[in-house]
């Protein structure tokens, strides 16, 4: 198997990891194995009568619920897998001559990370802090995976976006916006803040008398032996709703801006990104809004979260093919394809 090949097939599955992350999650199914990495202290769900028995009164705190169990095993098992591909890749691109492999390492330590995130996940109960990090690495994974794939390719073909130093430097605006977008939704979703506000644009009511600022982003919540269904009282997740609405309008603005910098560029290439990017933001803002109209779908919400990693992806790739100068990498490695 070529290492372009072992890169798309990190990518699908950090896709697919991302998708399964946010369902779990959103099905309340976070805590649905109180152990870790097995679940009940078995590498399968409790299935015999016996072995759920055995299950409930070693963990009395938290009886079975095997389709919530299997949720999250599913979600640790395709996360297992991708961080072998991951690790596979990295040891091909370590071998391979002219490949900067600076990029898998990374990979390798954040899988580890993301491993560790996993477990506080799980031994911290849902603490909201390490639900939005795990999140974000989740995202991170992918764009890195983004990045590294655009550097292979380029050993065949150079693309570049030729632009101005302000083109370049408001890409940078962009990112920053998103990420921020990114977190702020991490933070709404591990908070239980989704559903404080029913009502577009902002929120229903007299909500600026009800925000709470000190405490909505207090992000070391402690005291708590359990952060399943949330512990902020409803002016905290209001505001933490609220903040993001408005972030989700200033961040709509950023990118459509940004969308239209590519789309003036020379390069065909440039022109594409900018119309992928456009497509992406207009279903992300389709996607918001039908979460609010119609009280947070499931399937809605999954792919309104899996519609922001690959917004911010997009930003990350084409930040690479705007500020590269040349390509970083010569011929192609003896005894290894890339196509």
């Amino acid at each position: 198997m070529t290492l372009k090949q072992l890169v798309k097939i990190s990518l699908c599955l950090t896709l697919v990891v991302i998708m399964l992350g946010a369902y779990t999650r959103l099905s309340d199914a976070g805590l649905g194995c109180p152990d870790w990495p097995g679940c009940y202290g078995q590498l399968l769900v409790p299935q015999s009568e016996t072995e759920v028995l055995r299950a409930n009164a070693s963990f009395p705190e938290r009886a079975v619920e095997q389709g919530k169990a299997w949720l999250e095993m599913i979600h640790r098992y395709f996360a297992g897998t991708l961080g072998l591909v991951i690790f596979a890749m990295a040891i091909v691109a370590a071998r391979a001559e002219r490949v900067d492999a600076t990029i898998p390492i990374l990979l390798c330590l954040l899988v580890i990370g993301q491993a560790v995130l996993g477990m506080w996940t799980v031994t911290l109960k849902l603490m909201p802090v390490i639900v939005m990090l795990h999140l974000l690495g989740g995202f991170t994974l992918l764009a890195l995976q983004a990045i590294f794939y655009c550097q292979l390719k380029s050993q065949h073909r150079f693309y570049y976006f030729s632009s101005s130093k302000a083109v370049r430097l408001f890409s940078v605006v962009a990112f920053a916006v998103v990420l921020t977008q990114v977190l702020l939704g991490g933070w709404t979703s591990s908070n239980y803040a989704a559903l404080m506000c029913t009502a577009l644009p902002i929120c229903e009511g007299n909500w600026t008398s009800n925000l709470s600022w000190k405490e909505a982003f207090s992000f070391w919540q402690t005291g708590f032996d359990n952060y399943e269904f949330g512990v902020l009282d409803y002016p905290a997740r209001m505001t933490i709703h609220v903040t993001h609405r408005i972030g989700a309008m200033v961040t709509a603005v950023v990118v459509l801006a940004y969308c239209y910098l590519l789309l003036k560029q020379d390069s065909p290439h440039s022109k594409k990104m900018g119309t992928w990017l456009g497509f992406t933001l207009v279903c992300q803002i389709l996607l918001g809004i039908s979460n609010v109209v119609f009280q947070l779908p499931i399937y809605i919400a999954v792919a309104h979260n899996v519609g922001a990693a690959v917004m911010l992806s997009l930003i990350c790739v084409s930040q690479f093919y705007l500020w590269q100068g040349k390509p970083g990498w010569g011929h192609q490695a003896k005894g290894v394809r890339y196509e």
